[in-house]
C-alpha cells in the first residue's frame, strides 16, 4: 500500500496548475524602442495611437491610405524615414508633411498617384530621397518641386516617361541619382542632358528602356558617376552618342531573356573618343576576339566580361597596363592559362566564377600578376591533387582566395606556401583532402577569415588548424566529428584568437567541458541545427558576453546548474527547440522571464510541452507550480497513514523482541 501511495504522491506533487496569459500582440513591430516601427500587411486605415511621436522610421507599406492630409501623420514629427509603398495612395494634399522639419526619405512606390498639391511635400529641411516607382507617373511636371533643393536621389522606375528632361524650376544641383530605369524612353537630345547640367558626379539609370537614339553631342563634355544603359541591343547608338564624355563606370550589359547582339571590334572603335573608367558588357557574345578588340580600353582600370561566352582572351594585347579588376564570370575556358593574364600585368582583382566548363588551374598561369590581390575561382569544377603552390606561383601579395564550390582539392603541408599573406581563404563545399598530419594552412600567419564548411574534413586531426595565430573567424559548418562529439583534445585548441566560431549543422550529441578551453576571446558561437541538449552549455562556462546561437536543437530541459553560463552571455538564440513548459522546467522559465532582453526573436521561442501549450510563445506563458488543496488532501492522508504504519511496526517490533529474550 506504502508504494502505491508514494507514487499517487509524486504524482501530484509534480503536477503543475498551468495558465497561459497571453498578451495582445501589438498592431506595429517594434525594431527599435521607440524609433523604429513596421506596420506592413496589416491593412491598416490610419497610423495607430500606440505608435509614440518619438517614432523615426516608419515602414508602412501595403495598407491602405488613399489619401493623406496634413493630419495622417501630424503627431510623428519626428519622422526621419517613411514607407508608404502600395498603400492606394491617389491624392497628396497641400502641406502633408508641413511639420516634418527632419524628414529625409519618402517611398510611394506602387501608389496610383493621381494628385500632388504643389505644397505637398514642404516641411522637411532637408528632403534627400525621393521614389516614384510604378506610381504611373508619365510627366516630370507632376513632381512638386518646392523644397527640393537638397534632394539627392530621385527613383522614377517602371513608369511611363519616354523622356529624362526635367523642368526648368526643378532643383538638380544636388542631385546625385537619377533613376529612369524600365520606362519607355527610346531617345535621348542635348535639351534632355542639359537639364541636367548642375547635377555633378551623376548616376543616371536608363535600365530596360532599349535606347534607339542619341542626338549627336548629347553627351558633348559632360561628366557622370556612373551611366546605365542596360537592355540596349544596339550599343553603336550608345558608343556614338558618348562622344566626349567622361564617365566613370558604364553599365552596357544585357540580360538572358533578351535577344542578343554580338559585339565587334568595329564596334567597340567608339569608346576610342570618350573617357571611361570601368565597362560592364555582360551577357553579350564577342563574335571576333582579338587584340584589336581591347585598342580603345586600354585607359580602363575595370572589366566586366561576365557571361560573354568566351573560351579564351587572345595574347598580344597591349597597353592594359591600367586595368586592375577582370571579371570573367559564367564563361567557358578549359584551363586558367587561357586568359593569358600576361596581358593585364596590373590586375590587383581577377574574378572567373562560376565557369562553365571544368577548369584546369594549370601550372603559374598567373605569375604575371604579381600585384593580385583578390582571386575568386569558385564553381568552376576546379579538380586537383595537389593543390596550390606550382599553380599560384608568385602570388605573394594574394590576400582573398576563393576556391569555394569545386571539386576534391588534395592538401599538402604548407598548401598555400606561394601566398603566404592571405587574410581570407573561402574553401566552402570542396571536398579537402589532407594526406598529411601536419596543417596546409601552417605558413598563413596573417589568415583572419577561414570557411571550411562542408568539406568532408578529418576533424580528428589536432594539428589541421596549426599555424594560424591572427584567426578571427573559422566556419567549421557541417563538418562531422567522431561519435557526434567534441572531445577534450581536439582541433580547435590551436587557434586561440577566434572570435566568431560556427558548428552549426555538424550533427553535435554532446561537447566535453574542456573542448573550448584556451577560447578566451570567442564573441560568436554558432551551434544551431545540432541535436545539443542543455547539458551541453556547461561547456560553455567560461564565455562572457558572448552572443550564442542554439537554434534548432534538442533542448527541452536547461538544468539549472547552466543559467550561471546562459547569465554571462549577451545574446542567446534557443528558437526551434522542444522547449518544455511544465514545472520540471520552471526554473528556466523563471529565468528567462528575467532576462528577456537576452534573448533573440522572442516570437520564435514556443513550447512543445505539455500538449496543452505547445505552440504557445515562452513570453506568453505563465506556470502556477504549487500544491494545490488536492495535493494537501493527499499529503495528509499520506502521513496519516504513515504514522499509523510507523506505530504498528513499531509495536510489531517491540512484540517480536520481548517474544525472542
Amino acid at each position: 500500500m506504502a508504494p502505491a501511495v508514494s507514487c499517487l504522491l509524486l504524482a501530484v506533487l509534480f503536477a503543475a496548475a498551468c495558465r497561459v496569459i497571453i498578451s495582445s500582440d501589438q498592431m506595429c513591430t517594434e525594431k527599435e524602442v521607440n524609433k523604429t516601427y513596421n506596420c506592413e500587411y496589416l491593412g491598416l486605415r490610419e497610423i495607430p495611437d500606440t505608435l509614440p511621436s518619438t517614432t523615426e522610421n516608419l515602414e508602412f507599406s501595403f495598407n491602405f491610405l488613399p489619401t493623406i492630409q496634413n493630419t495622417t501623420f501630424s503627431r510623428l514629427i519626428n519622422l526621419i524615414f517613411l514607407d508608404v509603398a502600395r498603400c492606394q495612395i491617389n491624392w497628396l494634399h497641400e502641406d502633408t508633411f508641413q511639420s516634418h522639419h527632419q524628414l529625409n526619405t519618402i517611398i510611394l512606390t506602387g501608389n496610383p498617384l493621381i494628385f500632388m498639391a504643389e505644397t505637398s511635400l514642404n516641411g522637411p529641411k532637408f528632403l534627400k530621397h525621393l521614389f516614384f516607382i510604378q506610381t504611373g507617373i508619365s510627366n516630370l511636371e507632376f513632381i512638386p518641386v518646392h523644397n527640393l533643393e537638397n534632394l539627392e536621389s530621385l527613383y522614377l522606375g517602371s513608369n511611363h516617361f519616354t523622356s529624362i528632361e526635367l523642368p526648368t524650376s526643378f532643383p538638380s544641383q544636388n542631385l546625385k541619382v537619377l533613376d529612369f530605369q524600365n520606362n519607355a524612353i527610346h531617345y535621348l537630345t542635348k535639351n534632355n542632358l542639359d537639364s541636367l547640367k548642375k547635377a555633378t558626379n551623376l548616376s543616371l539609370n536608363l535600365i530596360g528602356n532599349d535606347i534607339k537614339g542619341i542626338e549627336p553631342g548629347a553627351f558633348h563634355l559632360k561628366s557622370f558617376q556612373t551611366l546605365n544603359f542596360g537592355g540596349t541591343f544596339n550599343l553603336s547608338v550608345i558608343f556614338k552618342g558618348l562622344q566626349n564624355s567622361t564617365i566613370q563606370s558604364l553599365w552596357l550589359g544585357t540580360f538572358e531573356d533578351l535577344e542578343d547582339q554580338d559585339i565587334t571590334s568595329a564596334m567597340l572603335q567608339g569608346l576610342c573618343n570618350m573617357s571611361v573608367e570601368s565597362i560592364n558588357l555582360q551577357n553579350h557574345y564577342f563574335s571576333d576576339i582579338s587584340p584589336a578588340s581591347f585598342e580603345c580600353l586600354t585607359q580602363l582600370q575595370e572589366l566586366d566580361l561576365t557571361a560573354t561566352h568566351l573560351q579564351d582572351l587572345p595574347s598580344g594585347i597591349e597597353g592594359m597596363n591600367s586595368l586592375k579588376k577582370l571579371v570573367l564570370n559564367v564563361n567557358k575556358f578549359h584551363q586558367l592559362c587561357q586568359i593569358n593574364a600576361a596581358n593585364f600585368p596590373s590586375l590587383t582583382h581577377l574574378y572567373i566564377k562560376g565557369n562553365k566548363n571544368k577548369l584546369d588551374l594549370g601550372a603559374g598561369c598567373l605569375e604575371r600578376l604579381e600585384n593580385l590581390q583578390n582571386l575568386d575561382l569558385s564553381h568552376s569544377y576546379i579538380e586537383d591533387s595537389d593543390c596550390c603552390n606550382l599553380q599560384f606561383r608568385n602570388l605573394s601579395h594574394l590576400r582573398y582566395l576563393n576556391l569555394s564550390y569545386n571539386k576534391p582539392l588534395g592538401l599538402q603541408s604548407q598548401a598555400f606556401r606561394e601566398s603566404p599573406r592571405l587574410e581570407l581563404l573561402d574553401l566552402a563545399v570542396t571536398h579537402l583532402r589532407v594526406s598529411v598530419p601536419q596543417s596546409p594552412f601552417q605558413n598563413l600567419h596573417f589568415l583572419q577569415i577561414l570557411n571550411l564548411s562542408y568539406c568532408l574534413l578529418d576533424t580528428s586531426n589536432p594539428h589541421l588548424l596549426a599555424g594560424l595565430p591572427d584567426l578571427r573567424l573559422l566556419n567549421l559548418q557541417g563538418n562531422h566529428f567522431k561519435d557526434g562529439n567534441i572531445p577534450k583534445t581536439n582541433l580547435l585548441q590551436t587557434v586561440g584568437s577566434l572570435e566568431i566560431l560556427i558548428l552549426a549543422y555538424c550533427n553535435l550529441l554532446s561537447i566535453d567541458q574542456q573542448a573550448f578551453q584556451g577560447l578566451e576571446k570567442l564573441l560568436h558561437v554558432d551551434l544551431s541545427y545540432n541535436n545539443l541538449t542543455g547539458n551541453s552549455i556547461s561547456a560553455l562556462h567560461h564565455f562572457k558576453g558572448t552572443y550564442l546561437n542554439l537554434a534548432a536543437n534538442s533542448i527541452s530541459i536547461m538544468p539549472l546548474h547552466v543559467l550561471p553560463t546562459l547569465s554571462q552571455q549577451s545574446i542567446i538564440n534557443l528558437n526551434y527547440n522542444p522547449l518544455d513548459c511544465t514545472c520540471s522546467n520552471i526554473h528556466f522559465l523563471k529565468w528567462f522571464k528575467e532576462n528577456l532582453q537576452k534573448f533573440e526573436d522572442l516570437e520564435e521561442m514556443v513550447c512543445a510541452t505539455p500538449p496543452t501549450l505547445k505552440g504557445v510563445k515562452l513570453c506568453d506563458v505563465k506556470l502556477s507550480c504549487r500544491i494545490t488543496a488536492v495535493g494537501i488532501f493527499f499529503i495528509v492522508v499520506f502521513l496519516f497513514l504513515f504514522s499509523i504504519l510507523f506505530i504498528l511496526s513499531v509495536k510489531f517490533f517491540l512484540r517480536w523482541k520481548y517474544q525472542h529474550i
